[in-house]
Parts: C-alpha cells; structure tokens; sequence
C-alpha cells in the first residue's frame, strides 16, 4: 500500500478544509447544530418522563420525529434546489434555534386544557419537536445536493465522510457537555434546561455565521416545483439501483426507530447503571452521556479508514456492516446483567461497538445520492428518504406499547409491558433488512 492510500484519522478534516467553501461552512453549521442536538435530543425521552410521560407517550415522541422526519426532507430538497441552499439553510436554522426555546421553557408553561381536556407539560415537547428538527430534516436534502456538487463520483464516500467526521466531532463533545452539567446540577430537569439554553445559544450563533459566510453564487438551482403529481414522478423516477438499498434500510431504521427512544431510558432506570472509577461517581443520566461520547469516539475513529475500504471494496460491505451494527445492539444491551460489577464495563463495550454503525454512513449516503444527475441531489436524496422515514413513521409507537405495555379502553384486555421482548423483536427485524440488502442489494458503478 503506497503512502498514498495510508489511512489517517486526521485526513477527513484536511479533506474538509480544502472542499469548496459552501461545504467548509455547511459543515461549520453541522457542528454546531450538533453539538445542540446531541446535547438535547438523546435526553429529550428522559426530559419527557421527568414531566410525567407514560411509556407510550415517549415512543409517540419517537414517531412524532418519524413523521417529520419523513414530512421535511422531501420540501425541503425541493425548496434548496430551488431558492438555493443558503436561504434555505438561514430559515431551517432559525426554526431549529426555536425550538430548543420551546423545549426549554415547556416546565414552565405547565398544564393546558384544551376542550375540558388537561395536556401535561410534555405536550409542549411535541411543539418544540416540530421546530427544532427543522435545520435537521429540512436541510438533509440541501446538505447532499451540496456535497454531491462539490465533490467527484469517485470520492463522494470520502467527500461525505469529511464532512461526517467534522459533524460527528460534536456529536463526541456534545454529550460530554450534557453530563457535565447534568451531574453537577442536583434536578435533572432543572440541570436539562441548562442544557437547552447552552443549545439554544450555539443554534443561534450557527444560522448567523451560515447566513453571514456560505457563498450563494455557488450554488446551481433546479426546476420549479411542478406540485404533488410531481412528488410522485419524483418517487416513480428513483434510480433503480437504491430499491434494495431502500427495502434493507427501511427495515433495519423501523427496527432501530422502536428502541431508539428507549435507549436512555434503560440505563437510566431499567439496568440503573452510573460509573464509579475512584473519586469519579457518575449517576446514570450522566453516564449516558459519556457513552453517547464513547459511542462518537469509535465513529470517528473507524469512518475514514471505512471509506478508504469503500473505494477499494465497493460501497455495499461497508453499508452493509453498518446495517448489522444497527440490527444486533438492542438485543445486546437489552439482556445486559444488572447490578453487577460488570455492568457498566459491558454498557461501555456495547456503546463502543454501536459507534461501528456510523463507519458506513459516509459509504451509505454515497449509495443514494451517487446515481443522482447533478442539479438532482437533493430531490434524490429527499425522495429516498420520504419513502424510508414513512415506513418507518409507526415503529417509535410501536415499540412504546411493547416496551411499556397497554390495555384497550372499555374492555378488560391489557398487554404487560417487556423491555425485553421489545428490543429482540427490534434486533430480529433489523436482521431481516440486512439480509435483504446483502442477497439483492447493488453496488454503484463508480465503484464497481
């Protein structure tokens, strides 16, 4: 192997710096929008129940996002091809910014009645929802068309995973920031509001440096929106080489979107597990964040050299690996032995093996949006994803009744609720999706 193609962990942030400035400050702006996502969205479930939110409640959460999840991109990649990324970026910034104030202030609004109906404060979680996923989900389309435009067919995984790592850098400091502030504050809900304003704060500072900086005659513009019929020529016209991508991925998201929410909420109260290593104690809502960090630590170690392997092996094994990471964790950190001295040892071990399911991410978005015709990249990417995340729109729900258990109103029936029985039948779907996408699954040529 020549020098050439050594794998260097620091090459993703060289390869960053020399991309064309439009994808420079798209990546700035990743950073800070995920430094506030990670520091806010993976406590958010725990957020809910601290305001009194049933089981239920927190997996409806988790499909809430799923329908704006699969509801935003789509508009969103549409209206970036068409008014160009930076006006579209300013405004879905603006809206994420405020819905960490939502998030923020929801204790304090309190309980509203709505028709002699009384909605708990965690209703307000739900407005917030709407808003702060919209830098998120609205620019998902408008950050590929970016890339794709920037970067040669050759190197798009490498292209997306310089700007993977830059973004997952936050996503490694983000939670250790969230610990620290919520293991030295005695309320968690108290020390979470904390966390929000610190979020709120980087998500305003991220949309005025993105308005102020990105370059917008760099951008190309793509055809006006023709209307709905045009949203389904749109679906109907996907390259055939993502339909297996798209069935194996549906499958293993739906089956990750039914225990995703939940993941806190486990080692917070179902294995109640914290750290203590010498005069270090660190409760379990704090823990989580140090294994969100550990989890990051591993992505960022493990996406370059997996795009490297991309170029020489193809796309497919390393989506391919990821796509099994994402399917086997529930299942392994659900049957984790509680209150044993090596719980948090094997928690840790199992976070740092989930970061693996990042190392194809760079290579699974090269997937999408490599077969795209230029000016089409975020109507591409945004098509995929409509169709994936509408699938998967049910599974946080799902997995709530299954986690927490339920009983249908005006009859004597009632389900017992099992942690257990939910996350295997999670890790079982998600196998089924990475069987699919290994047997039918179709490498892009450039790569080929």
């Amino acid at each position: 192997m020549g020098e050439s193609e050594d794998v260097d962990i620091l090459d993703p942030f060289r390869q960053f710096f020399s991309l064309r400035r439009d994808v420079l400050v798209l990546s700035l702006a990743m950073f800070a929008f995920s430094l506030g996502f990670q520091m806010t969205n993976r406590y958010v479930p725990e957020y809910m129940s601290a305001l009194g939110a049933s089981a239920f409640v927190i997996g409806l959460f988790g499909s809430v996002g799923n329908v704006i999840g699969a509801v935003y991109p789509y508009p969103g990649g549409r209206l970036s091809d068409r008014i160009g990324s930076r006006v579209a970026l300013t405004l879905f910034g603006l809206l994420s910014s405020l819905g960490f104030g939502v998030w923020l202030v929801a204790p304090t609004l309190g309980t509203v009645t709505v028709g002699g109906v009384a909605l708990e404060p965690w209703i307000w979680i739900f407005v917030g929802l709407f808003l702060a996923q919209a830098w998120k989900s609205f620019g998902l389309g408008a950050t590929f068309a970016i890339v794709k435009q920037s970067v040669p067919p050759e190197r798009l995984a490498r292209g997306f995973a310089s700007t993977e790592v830059f973004r997952r850098t936050a996503f490694l400091i983000g939670p250790l920031i969230a610990a620290g502030i919520i293991q030295y504050a005695a309320d968690f809900t108290v020390s979470f509001q904390y966390v929000l304003a610190v979020a709120l704060l980087f998500g305003v500072v991220a949309t005025a440096l993105q308005h102020v900086l990105y370059d917008a005659e760099a951008d190309t513009l793509g055809k006006e929106f023709a209307g709905v019929s045009e949203v389904i020529e749109d679906l109907r016209s996907l390259p055939p080489e993502l339909r297996p991508l798209l069935v194996g991925d549906t499958l293993v998201r739906f089956a990750n979107g039914m225990v995703y929410v939940f993941f806190v909420i486990v080692i917070t109260q179902f294995l109640e597990v914290g750290l203590d290593v010498g005069p270090l104690s660190l409760s379990p809502a704090a823990f989580f964040g140090v294994l969100l960090a550990i989890e990051m630590l591993v992505a960022l170690v493990s996406m370059p050299p997996a795009a490297r392997a991309a170029e020489r092996v193809g796309l497919k094994p390393v989506v391919a690996l990821g796509f099994l990471v994402y399917a086997v964790f529930p299942v392994l950190l659900i049957n984790v032995p509680a209150d044993t001295p090596l719980t948090a040892p094997l928690v840790v071990v199992l976070f740092a093996f989930s970061g693996l399911r990042f190392a194809g991410l760079p290579a699974h978005k090269a997937l999408i949006v490599g077969p795209a015709e230029r000016d089409t990249g975020g109507r591409v990417s945004g098509s995929y994803y409509l169709l994936r995340n509408a699938v998967v729109i049910p599974s946080a729900a799902l997995g709530g009744l299954i986690y927490g258990g339920f009983s249908v109103p005006g009859t004597d029936v009632s389900v017992a609720g099992d942690p257990v029985v939910a996350f295997g039948l999670a890790s079982a779907i998600g196998l089924v999706g990475v069987a699919y996408f290994a047997l039918f699954g179709t490498e892009y040529d450039a790569y080929a």
